[in-house]
């Protein structure tokens, strides 16, 4: 359907770069050196004081605009909710990290303190994270094994398994805290852009393939000693299948279909709901008092939670020993911890219309982290599953997360006993079930192959990575995919020649385009990349590819017949009638290259006598692309083909005159602001030479055309005209 389009008329000089400098005076900036920014960096007054303080504590800023009245109900009733969910994932992700359920409390109390205070969102949820939680196992189990002796470190001496895992979560969570601390004071919080949505997809959804097989056991009601990957425990498992407790079975099926339909239900009714339906602390109270009268654990042989601490216990300090073996695996739970939750917070930013820093969601992480570890509790993040909780049950701001805090803490202080008879084969479903969102991310695959491919590749490789060779090493293996994408398609570009759409000043690729007008003699290339050192041989053959002939091979050919041709001059003159074009400045005479010569003198044909470089997509050059930049245009200058370059950045420009580009060969002169002033330049310059199929008004100087909508434009309806 064709759209009504306005017009535009222009009519101005054709500029090159040099005359455009000279109609228009350029202001002159003088820009800060590294002293200045340091000497800003170090000034204070009263502003750079205040702003220091309100960063460093956002809840100064949400606190300040606090509606009593209208926020005060949603945020009490979504502490309500969130806590309840918390207390539940808490429970159940503790197990993933190998500790006693009662310890996932702790880090649904602990964290939340300090987060309030410096955390600069408002709606997402401090807790546990099954990811982190799995992470932050892996280590505990490595250092206290279930079947074997634990790590020969001075701290684990008198004290039970337990005590030993309960320290060695603690201490890689205080390390964690450190990290991303040390990351946030030096201002690196821009490293998450590093982790893209495909490798987070793809790493995440692995780690769901982790946690689903880790809970298994429980489901099942196996002992499986010497985890050490999701494959060996799935043959562990197997091995032991017929040992299954079909009371454990038979319950943990039950709940995760009901948990399963009613989460279904409240995501189907969620607009009509006024709080999601807490279908995980219903069946949790069920089977805890199904379990305590029917005395599962005597009568069926099922494992329960056990002896719940009570109450909380005095801080531990961090073990040296631990710190020094698992500094390689608490960095990338510092990244994941924190890559999730800044994406789940800048989601919830973006609905609510406020800002939030990455640099100060560092340093509230890392010192939650740090304070929770000591006190017992393991890493933190936060969960989408139990911040969507927070957010649509009404809550406005943290004080919504500490009410859940305060909740969890009810808990452990009071009510610990009543969870006591919970089977942990109930736990392990309630994972089960939370990881649909996780495992659902399969589906992503199909659409990123038809998409994107590389993506495909960095996705599929990362959680495969993961899933093989451990999560911190899939990790590894997903960043480096992903940088390897980005060397890919930086290194080989999608390059075009170009060509004008007839009646405007739109130069388009040449192969997308029935109707499109290429001046003949004249070509036009681009490239859509910085031009660097990996990258400037692949430019010089594209350009090659492009033009259809290699400029240093046609200069050393007539080089070569030039000598052939001196040679027959001296033996006879008379055999030589050629006084066209010529190829050295010096000689007497000049010579058509493209003509039919004497003697069997053969030279390759160049058929263009200007080339267009359009670089309005080059964003820097490096001195390897200048220098092999310079040595492509000295090449068809010395064969007489006109280069020029258009739409350059100005401080590419810049840089090319602080590098000395410039000499008497590679002038300034070949530098447009735009390609149709190119264009018209070359026109002007070979008036008569050139010949234009269907489009003779090309060279006119003012531009009379349609402004397309944002739909394909049909470019027959477009007209050129200036006088």
């Amino acid at each position: 359907m064709a759209t009504l389009r306005k017009q535009y008329a222009v009519a101005r000089p054709v500029y090159s770069e040099d005359s455009f400098a000279e109609d228009h005076e350029k202001v002159h900036r003088v820009r800060k050196t590294m002293l200045d920014h340091l000497k800003e960096c170090v000034t204070c007054d009263s502003t750079r004081a205040k702003k220091a303080v309100l960063s460093l504590l956002p809840i100064i800023g949400w606190m300040r605009i606090y509606r009593v009245k209208e926020w005060l109900l949603g945020d009490v009733v979504s502490g309500i909710s969130t806590g309840l969910v918390a207390i539940m994932q808490g429970l159940a992700f503790s197990m993933l990290a190998s500790l006693p359920p009662s310890y996932g409390l702790y880090t649904a109390f602990f964290p939340m303190l300090t987060y309030f205070f410096l955390g600069s969102s408002r709606h997402i949820s401090i807790g546990s994270f099954p990811v982190l939680s799995l992470m932050i196992g892996a280590v505990v189990t490595r250092l206290v094994p279930d079947g074997g002796p634990s790590a020969n470190f001075p701290g684990f001496e008198g004290l039970n398994m337990t005590q030993q895992r309960v320290l060695v979560a603690s201490s890689v969570t205080f390390l964690t805290g450190i990290f991303q601390l040390a990351m946030g004071l030096l201002q690196v919080g821009f490293i998450v852009i590093y982790l893209s949505d495909t490798l987070v997809s793809g790493f995440t959804t692995a780690a769901a393939v982790h946690i689903l097989v880790s809970q298994l056991k429980f489901v099942l009601g196996l002992v499986v000693p010497g985890i050490s990957g999701p494959l060996s425990i799935i043959y562990k498992i197997f091995v032991q299948i017929t040992s299954t407790n079909i009371c454990d079975l038979v319950m943990s099926i039950i709940i995760m279909v009901i948990v399963f339909i009613v989460k279904e239900m409240n995501d189907m009714y969620k607009a009509k709901l006024p709080v999601p339906i807490p279908i995980e602390v219903v069946m949790t109270v069920i089977a805890c008092g199904t379990s305590y009268g029917l005395n599962f654990k005597d009568r069926y042989g099922v494992d329960i939670v056990g002896k719940m601490v009570s109450g909380y216990e005095a801080p531990i300090a961090p073990d040296m020993d631990v710190f020094k073996d698992s500094a390689v695996e608490a960095f990338p739970i510092a990244i994941v911890g924190f890559a999730v939750a800044f994406s789940v917070a800048k989601v919830y930013s973006i609905k609510h219309d406020y800002a939030i820093d990455g640099n100060q969601e560092l340093i509230a992480f890392g010192v939650s982290n740090i304070f929770g570890a000591s006190f017992r509790s393991f890493a933190a993040s936060t969960a989408l599953s139990r911040t969507a909780v927070q957010e649509s049950s009404g809550g406005r701001t943290q004080i919504a997360g500490l009410i859940s805090a305060m909740m969890a803490m009810i808990v452990t202080v009071a009510l610990g006993f009543l969870l006591e008879p919970l089977p942990t084969s109930v736990l392990g479903a309630l994972v089960i079930v939370n990881l649909k969102g996780m495992l659902m991310q399969f589906r992503e695959i199909p659409y990123l192959w038809r998409r994107d491919k590389p993506e495909c590749v960095v996705w599929v490789g990362t959680c495969l990575g993961a899933i093989l060779l451990g999560l911190d090493i899939g990790l590894a293996v997903g960043l480096g995919l992903e940088l390897l994408t980005v060397i890919f398609r930086a290194q080989f570009p999608r390059c075009s020649v170009l060509a004008n759409i007839p009646g405007t000043d739109l130069y388009r690729d040449r192969k997308d385009y029935l109707n499109i007008v290429e001046p003949t003699g004249v070509k036009i290339f681009r490239i859509p990349s910085p031009i660097f050192f990996a990258n400037i041989e692949f430019f010089k053959d594209k350009l090659v590819e492009a033009v259809g002939f290699n400029p240093l091979r046609v200069l050393r050919k007539r080089n070569k017949a030039f000598r052939k041709i001196e040679k027959l001059l001296q033996t006879n003159s008379d055999d030589i009638t050629e006084d066209l074009p010529a190829d050295l400045k010096d000689l007497p005479f000049r010579v058509d290259w493209n003509a039919e010569l004497a003697g069997n003198i053969g030279v390759p044909r160049v058929d263009i006598h200007s080339l267009i470089l359009d670089f309005s997509a080059v964003s820097f050059l490096d001195i390897s692309a200048l220098k092999g930049l310079k040595m492509v245009l000295k090449d068809f200058i010395r064969i007489d083909v006109d280069v020029y370059i258009v739409s350059c950045d100005v401080y590419i420009i810049e840089k090319l005159h602080s590098c000395m580009f410039f000499d008497d060969d590679v002038q300034t002169s070949i530098f447009f602001p735009t390609l149709h002033d190119a264009m018209l330049h070359v026109l002007g310059k070979h008036k008569g030479k050139i010949k234009v199929k269907g489009h003779p008004t090309l060279e006119k100087a003012a531009v009379s055309r349609k402004i397309p909508s944002t739909e394909p434009f049909n470019h027959r309806s477009h007209r050129i005209s200036v006088n």
